[in-house]
């Protein structure tokens, strides 16, 4: 499973925002450090630039399936590791649907 967290940045102006301002880059790094500390082996988390979808943001899409989450807090991290990772079951609360947003 690779998960991919938008980690763009544009200027605090821009009219779509941006990931990092919304703490995607201190979100993901805390996905790193609970998924090791959950001993979770087959899991590899890294940021990724802009996956065009920063007004809906922070955003990630997780790989195999092209699953689309927002989140906003560590407790969201935690619930997308313990239901989506480990249970393989959707967190439909988070989930961003596929006519949301641009997309490329």
């Amino acid at each position: 499973m690779h998960i991919f967290h938008c980690t763009n940045e544009r200027p605090a102006t821009h009219k779509r925002g941006s990931c990092v301002a919304k703490g995607s880059k201190e979100l993901c790094d805390y996905m790193c450090r609970r998924s090791m500390a959950l001993g979770l082996k087959r899991i590899r988390v890294n940021h990724a630039g802009c996956l065009n979808r920063c007004e809906l943001g922070p955003t990630m899409v997780i790989y195999p399936e092209g699953v689309w989450y927002t989140y906003t807090c560590e407790a969201d991290i935690d619930e997308i590791l313990k239901i989506h990772v480990m249970r393989g079951k959707r967190v439909e609360r988070l989930l961003l649907k596929p006519d949301q947003g641009p997309r490329h």
